[in-house]
């Protein structure tokens, strides 16, 4: 049994930019992790369910956990010298990390905190969702804006834990993809998946249908695609929507699939911020063989302007992302 520890050292060769430094952020994240799976299994226990009556800068109203988390995670990061500064969904602004071990650190941490956190009152899935970059201003400075507006080609790692029927971590550096399933009674991520890959055979759709009159007519086209019956191409596909981007990806990624969250009426650029959401997402998904599409362009070379920017999601296995990619080119909107 290899714990994450143990796994991060003997791959600490696989971290170009770093000597130590990454694998201690990584180890931040884990404590942030543990800290965050302990309260949510016992979160109808103590008074952390529910709404916390408080808006974020996208005009959400944020879960009590999803406070919780943001500053559990805040904390762990900031205890280290490595961190300058993060960006997350529950902060309207980055925050810069003060002080000369602020100022020397030498990445930045973009977060979701807790995807999905209003399903924590009905006991379904929830994760957190990390993304970790480089800095680009001088050392010995406090980091800018600038700092977190990088595309996702420049990460350096990413990944996600998956809170579920148990509690897993899933990262890359950009030497694949590995899981590490959390025992409680160690108290330690143990490895349980070395270098995942998307299956070769992909038959999942994950995509709320309850806004098929809002989609894009090539999304539309495609979801008809996928319910077709084909014996060739296995079609029908089956359809499999949670509602929680890091369990409906893990779950793709290991059964094979693709998920979609779409542009709508409401939501003309999408709903999914780019930064901290399909960013490490489609860093994730093409380490494992995937790919990662706005339904037009790659997603790791969008530059983003914004911090909270949004932007339609297209990511899971290959061929069907390319086939949705399709009918996207296939049928544009009048």
């Amino acid at each position: 049994m290899k714990t994450l520890g143990e796994f991060i050292v003997e791959k600490q060769q696989d971290f170009p930019h770093a000597t130590g430094e990454l694998t201690a952020l990584l180890s931040a994240i884990k404590l942030g992790a543990k800290i965050i799976h302990r309260d949510i299994n016992k979160a109808g226990l103590v008074d952390i369910l529910g709404t916390s009556g408080i808006s974020n800068v996208q005009g959400e109203v944020q879960m009590k956990l999803d406070l919780f988390a943001n500053e559990k995670l805040k904390a762990a990061l900031q205890a280290r010298g490595e961190v300058a500064g993060i960006a997350s969904e529950e902060e309207d602004e980055i925050v810069v990390f003060q002080g000369e071990r602020g100022e020397n650190g030498k990445y930045v941490v973009l977060m979701d905190p807790l995807d999905g956190s209003s399903n924590i009152d009905v006991n379904v899935s929830v994760g957190t969702i990390f993304s970790i970059y480089r800095r680009i201003t001088p050392l010995g400075t406090p980091v800018t804006e600038e700092d977190f507006l990088q595309p996702g080609h420049a990460q350096v790692a990413a990944g996600y834990v998956v809170y579920g029927s148990s509690t897993m971590l899933v990262y890359t550096t950009g030497y694949g993809v590995h899981a590490f399933t959390y025992d409680p009674s160690l108290g330690v991520f143990c490895l349980s998946h070395e270098k995942v890959r998307f299956p070769a055979k992909a038959n999942m759709y994950s995509i709320n249908e309850g806004n098929y009159i809002r989609f894009p007519l090539g999304v539309k086209k495609y979801l008809k695609y996928c319910q077709e019956q084909d014996e060739a191409t296995s079609r029908p596909y089956t359809s499999r929507y949670i509602g929680s981007l890091v369990a409906d990806f893990h779950r793709n990624l290991l059964k094979g699939g693709i998920y979609i969250y779409p542009s709508t009426a409401s939501h003309p650029n999408g709903k999914l911020r780019l930064l901290y959401e399909c960013n490490p997402m489609a860093f994730l998904a093409e380490q494992a063989g995937g790919k990662a599409s706005d339904g037009q362009h790659r997603i790791l070379d969008i530059v983003p302007t914004q911090l909270h920017q949004r932007v339609p999601f297209f990511v899971g296995s290959r061929s069907m992302v390319e086939d949705a990619e399709r009918f996207m080119a296939q049928f544009p909107d009048e």
